[in-house]
């Protein structure tokens, strides 16, 4: 009768232990979506681009949590006789960093593809100026 009993109780610590090691190495599910952190510092940044002797400013604007816009600011008429798929090339990088709200993964044509490099690069640069640091967010 003592055998019964003694093996009653390990069976029942060992479904006990089963259990609590299921519950503290499960992944938890989470609830709902997770509230948006502030990424960036609200404000307009701006990164250079050199085009030969000619420089053109990148220019976006972001809030807290997204990139608002991206825009070519004192672009020289010669700069955009000069490289005419400049302007194509950032509206069309532009569109979808602004859609995906990030420079990951962009796509861009092959005629134009080094201006769309230089373009993304200086997209880049802006948002690394409008970043906030890990410390920074608390």
């Amino acid at each position: 009768m003592k055998e019964v009993i003694y093996t009653a109780i390990f069976v029942g610590l060992g479904i006990v232990l089963v259990i609590l090691l299921l519950f503290m190495f499960l992944p938890k599910k989470q609830k709902g979506d997770a509230e948006p952190t502030m990424q960036y510092t609200a404000g307009v940044y701006t990164s250079s681009v050199m085009m030969g002797s000619q420089s053109a400013d990148v220019q976006v604007i972001v809030d807290e949590n997204r990139i608002q816009s991206i825009s070519l600011v004192s672009l020289d008429e010669t700069v955009s006789t000069m490289y005419p798929l400049m302007e194509p090339a950032l509206e069309n990088v532009s569109e979808q960093v602004i859609k995906q709200q990030s420079t990951e993964g962009i796509t861009y044509r092959t005629d134009n593809q080094y201006t769309s490099i230089v373009l993304l690069n200086a997209i880049e640069n802006a948002l690394a100026k409008a970043e906030i640091a890990e410390g920074e967010a608390d």
